[in-house]
């Protein structure tokens, strides 16, 4: 027998029939999917939507069911088309149990999600809030849990012993707790952030490596979010034993500054500008006044330091910077109407002359000459410019006697007269 008579035997003895009632009750379950999904769901989800707990367990279980039609329509079909014969059933049924365990999980997975109404209900008679990151970290927990599961479930459905696996991961477990300490710490310090709430999701913290805000807390590591927008992602365990200063918590912003005015202010024109300072800062709508303090308080190198102290009534950044801005407007307008003048840097120089001894130099040299007509020399000094004062010299002591020691020296070693007489 040729290859095409075998296969036009083939299709001659094919059951087009029995496949076609396959296919017929595929489609069925199909058109049964769709029936539920625009009716059966959306009248229980308009039923209940006043029931939180039901409308979460029908949106996580929504999608599994739609799959279950299908598991459904093809198992019936496939079992409708093959008979009833034990062989065929033999690795039909594995397969749609698998399946079936494998959509369960799924739904069980859906269903353990962090804005679930079981973890919600949790997380209220626990006292945690919608900032907490407990709902989160039990989420993943229960998640890697079903997943888990489910994997066993399978396994033990294709014969496999699970309780040899068990025993197998409880031997090495000892060996993989040391190997992954570190991974270990992390999750134990994870806990202990959540527990103990040190800080919540949303908040500005400071630790002795960075500072922003904290976006997430997963089993390994606490995620922040700096100010100048990049990632910062510390290790749970390091963080935890971490001295954390969370600035979220403040009640008020602190104004705390020196004011630098000049050496030469007038003390009363002085006394009366801080005291109106003080009065206006304590006006001000955005300051709580019991805190204002205003004080000339320190003596500078180069300046009357002011003393502002005082604390905002809010913690939001913007408001905050604009009453600071209201604050430093009040200061250079009462200032300005004192007649109080601001510091600036200055340094006072120390020339060295000769033989180490410090000079002044001479201010009646060190502007132009005036023009002398009886002394050209001067005149013509004086239109090229000011000249350098020369130092003055000092006298007496040391400085005298070593110049005389000079003199004599350069007396010693003149040269002698060589001019010729005439005979």
């Amino acid at each position: 027998m040729t290859f095409v008579e075998s296969v036009l035997s083939a299709f001659r003895e094919f059951r087009w029939l029995d496949a076609l009632i396959a296919i017929g009750i595929f489609l069925l379950f199909l058109a049964f999917r769709r029936l539920f999904v625009r009716y059966l769901y959306v009248f229980l989800m308009k039923r209940f939507d006043h029931v939180r707990g039901i409308v979460t367990t029908l949106e996580a279980f929504k999608r599994p069911l739609e799959m279950l039609f299908v598991l459904l329509g093809a198992y019936f079909g496939v079992r409708y088309f093959i008979g009833d014969g034990w062989s065929a059933q033999h690795w039909l049924r594995p397969f749609f149990r698998t399946f079936t365990i494998a959509l369960v999980g799924w739904a069980v997975y859906q269903l353990s999600a962090s804005s679930s109404f079981l973890l919600a209900r949790i997380g209220k008679q626990f006292g945690q809030d919608n900032t907490s990151m407990l709902i989160p970290f039990l989420s993943r927990f229960l998640r890697i849990l079903v997943v888990l599961l489910t994997l066993a479930a399978i396994l033990s459905e294709w014969g496999f012993n699970v309780n040899g696996i068990v025993a197998g991961m409880g031997l090495g477990s000892l060996a993989i707790a040391l190997a992954a300490q570190s991974t270990l710490g992390n999750i134990f310090g994870g806990v202990v952030l959540i527990l103990e709430k040190p800080f919540v999701r949303g908040d500005w913290i400071q630790t002795p490596e960075t500072q922003g805000i904290v976006e997430d807390i997963t089993f390994r590591s606490t995620k922040i979010r700096t100010f100048d927008d990049s990632l910062v992602i510390i290790p749970n365990a390091k963080i935890a034993d971490q001295s954390i200063t969370n600035w979220s918590q403040m009640g008020r912003r602190r104004i705390n500054f020196n004011l630098e005015v000049g050496l030469d202010s007038d003390p009363e024109r002085l006394k009366v500008a801080v005291a109106r300072m003080q009065k206006e800062f304590e006006s001000n709508d955005n300051v709580d006044e019991s805190t204002v303090q205003v004080k000339f308080n320190a003596f500078a190198a180069s300046s009357l330091r002011i003393l502002f102290n005082g604390f905002t009534k809010t913690t939001v950044w913007a408001d905050y910077l604009v009453t600071a801005q209201e604050i430093n407007l009040m200061i250079l307008r009462v200032l300005r109407e004192e007649g109080v003048k601001l510091a600036f840097p200055a340094q006072r120089v120390l020339f060295e002359g000769e033989q180490g001894m410090p000079f002044v130099p001479d201010a009646s040299q060190s502007g132009p000459r005036e023009k002398d007509a009886d002394n050209p020399s001067a005149a013509e000094e004086s239109a090229e410019g000011p000249q350098p004062a020369e130092p003055k010299r000092p006298s007496g002591g040391r400085f005298d006697a070593k110049q005389r020691e000079n003199d004599r020296r350069d007396s010693h070693f003149a040269a002698p007269n060589l001019s010729k007489g005439t005979d």
